[in-house]
């Protein structure tokens, strides 16, 4: 997967409170399994980790742990 990295604009905005990314920590986040489409900018964690849990972009993401799975590393 090949993307091109770039500065976003100095008055780019947080995808989750539109308050100005560079004001804060930002941070830029793509979707690589979908062709690494344009990035999506947050102007910090906490932003990041509310969007997340808004949108339930975690459920069905993660792997199903049995710890009586002996296959396992």
């Amino acid at each position: 997967m090949s993307t091109t990295v770039s500065t976003p604009e100095t008055d780019e905005t947080c995808t989750y409170c539109e308050s100005r990314i560079f004001d804060h920590d930002p941070i830029c986040v793509r979707d690589c399994d979908d062709d690494c489409g344009s990035p999506t900018y947050f102007c910090n964690y906490a932003c990041l980790s509310a969007y997340i849990d808004e949108k339930n972009l975690t459920t069905g993401d993660a792997c199903k742990w049995t710890p009586d799975d002996t296959s396992c590393c």
